[in-house]
């Protein structure tokens, strides 16, 4: 068992203008999330946001309190949202009771000095933990959100080519939580555009989470400002970060389930900046 991690400072977006290929996917885009019998994490500046994923396969994985926090648990100050994107069944132990996490679904945790594992039902078929943690100032009930416990909304068109189902999931309509605001995105097969027309929000960091594409696929992210955008080519099972400053948008060479997630200064998920298509640079 390891545990890794790494520490990402935020980009004022007049020094971002200047980065080149390599600086843009060294400061945002985070490749590594899932080694076998590995936590592996980011701890972001934004918003103070930590990017995480664990593979249980031989072992049973602790969510360890990593130095930057200071703190005796990882969740003595914080609140978590994790994710399934595996093949296979999982099971989330809260100081001993267990949750059990199939594809696509989801747990919350609240803040509180607890003991939290990972583990797999099946070797050969691992399951694939994503989390984003962002601080708590207090503790609400743990649950665990399945797709039919999410708001949906249905948006866009095949003839746009943005076909897709927003499930909102650990949201405050769903549950209470202190800042974290996640869901899932499912793009119908066709469909390869995400978040368009694009938009910011500048009380709120973002994370991108990509997977459930094709392993010789790609996806094309979008970030920066409106008149100054950059783009991140990507695979499955990869993240992104997402400035409070910066669009966050994409389109692939197939269609593709994205986990977004936020931290900020509120929880409206409607808090939005819109641009127009034709007004991106």
């Amino acid at each position: 068992m390891k545990t890794n991690y790494e520490i990402r400072y935020a980009a004022h977006p007049e020094d971002a203008k200047h980065y080149d290929t390599a600086r843009l996917r060294r400061d945002f885009l985070i490749e590594t999330l899932f080694v076998a019998d590995e936590v592996n994490m980011v701890y972001s500046m934004y918003d103070r946001m930590i990017v995480g994923g664990a593979m249980p396969v031989k072992e049973t994985l602790p969510l360890e309190a990593i130095d930057p926090l200071k703190a005796p648990f990882f969740l003595t100050r914080r609140e978590v949202g994790i994710y399934n994107v595996g093949a296979g069944k999982g099971v989330v132990r809260v100081d001993g009771k267990a949750y059990e996490l199939d594809y696509k679904e989801a747990l919350y945790l609240g803040q509180g000095d607890r003991q939290v594992t990972f583990e797999s039902t099946d070797a050969a078929h691992p399951a694939l933990f994503y989390f984003l943690s962002a601080n708590a100032h207090t503790s609400y009930p743990d649950r665990k959100i399945i797709k039919a416990d999410a708001v949906v909304a249905h948006m866009g068109s095949l003839e746009m080519s943005n076909e897709r189902d927003i499930n909102k999931m650990i949201v405050n309509q769903v549950l209470p939580t202190c800042q974290l605001q996640m869901g899932m995105t499912e793009l119908a097969p066709g469909s390869v555009w995400n978040t368009m027309p694009a938009h910011v929000h500048s009380r709120r960091m973002e994370a991108y989470f990509y997977f459930d594409i094709p392993e010789d696929q790609a996806i094309c992210h979008f970030m920066g400002e409106v008149q100054e955008t950059r783009h991140i080519w990507m695979r499955g099972n990869q993240a992104v970060l997402s400035p409070e400053w910066s669009i966050h948008s994409a389109a692939a060479t197939h269609n593709y389930t994205f986990i977004w997630g936020m931290g900020g200064e509120n929880l409206d998920y409607g808090d939005q900046d819109f641009s127009k298509i034709t007004d991106l640079r």
